[in-house]
């Protein structure tokens, strides 16, 4: 089968950083089903995990990384009995497995959804990795729901992204939340309000933004963008007893103490913690992303589904990289094949 890789993290610009080769077509064993892959879409993980993963090394094998896929269940494992082949099914995998840049792929069927219907291959491809963590960071990790906590007041910074684009619907749509969300550019300010931002500003000049636009603190804070940078705005905006989450990770340490006298509770979200330790909740993300198809075929959300390359390639995959890489990516982008 046709696959694209790379043996050595490069900048990537240089000629190298992706390679296309051939690999042998895997076998499904156990709860494995094999998917031949149909679209895939891309985050900033993928970037990241190219950067770091091989620096001063040469990998004998090409490394084959992405997290976003939809396709066809061609063949399952013996233990396997959520799917059958012909099936139509959409996921982000496993940071730990051969990811999805490849025409086939081995994945656990406890982290596998139905496609949903009515959605276009691309539109489906855009949505598994950044609602997984979105519909985490929101429901498990900070246990928001609309029952306690309608009305209350949610700030993201960075709302314009794949998880902020997904982030923004479910708080509103689901939750129930007033939700504020940082931008800086005329295109990422409407992007955010067609995703159903109740209030744009602009994260340059954050503190004075939110106390003109009525939200000196708020209940909640999701962070999508740089921890360590925001974490003294988020101290002082976060409500005495709020929530404040990260997805982002935190290369110098978080000064927890100064969430203290607040009482604020703190959480990261990985969305591949349950995949990666096959935790007892790992089917978890089956039903989470069955949820998410069904609230994709009743309109309830939206595809972030922004922009489309055709064919499995080096060079679709470069630009998609340099895209994300930019900082200037508004929602997804995905390849089909």
């Amino acid at each position: 089968m046709k696959a694209i890789g790379f043996k050595t993290s490069l900048a990537i610009k240089e000629k190298d950083s992706f390679i296309a080769f051939e690999t042998q077509k895997p076998e499904p064993k156990g709860k494995d089903i094999l998917v031949k892959i149909a679209a895939v879409s891309v985050n900033p993980v993928d970037y990241k995990v190219r950067q770091n993963s091989a620096k001063d090394t040469v990998l004998k094998t090409p490394k084959i990384i992405g997290w976003d896929a939809v396709g066809t269940v061609v063949a399952v494992g013996n233990e396997v009995t959520l799917f059958k082949t012909g099936d139509q099914v959409f996921y982000a995998g496993d940071i730990t497995r051969s990811g999805s840049n490849a025409e086939y792929q081995l994945v656990d069927e406890r982290i596998v959804g139905r496609r949903p219907e009515g959605l276009t291959p691309e539109e489906a491809a855009a949505m598994p990795l950044t609602s997984l963590t979105a519909w985490e960071i929101l429901f498990d990790r900070m246990r928001i729901s609309a029952e306690k906590d309608k009305g209350k007041s949610i700030l993201m910074i960075g709302g314009a992204g794949g998880v902020g684009s997904i982030a923004i619907q479910l708080a509103k749509k689901i939750a129930g939340l007033n939700v504020i969300v940082t931008a800086s550019r005329p295109e990422t300010t409407e992007w955010c309000k067609e995703m159903g931002a109740d209030v744009v500003v602009n994260h340059k000049d954050l503190l004075n933004q939110m106390k003109e636009a009525g939200y000196p603190q708020v209940d909640f804070i999701l962070d999508f963008v740089n921890t360590n940078s925001y974490w003294d705005k988020m101290v002082e905006l976060i409500k005495p007893q709020g929530h404040i989450a990260s997805i982002t990770g935190s290369a110098d340490p978080v000064v927890l103490n100064d969430l203290k006298t607040k009482s604020v509770s703190f959480s990261w979200e990985f969305m591949f913690t349950r995949p990666m330790f096959q935790t007892e909740d790992m089917i978890a993300q089956h039903h989470i992303l069955n949820k998410v198809a069904a609230l994709l075929e009743n309109g309830t959300l939206k595809s972030t589904l922004t922009n489309t390359l055709n064919g499995l390639t080096v060079e679709n995959l470069k630009d998609a990289h340099a895209l994300l890489e930019s900082g200037k990516a508004i929602g997804k982008t995905v390849i089909k094949f």
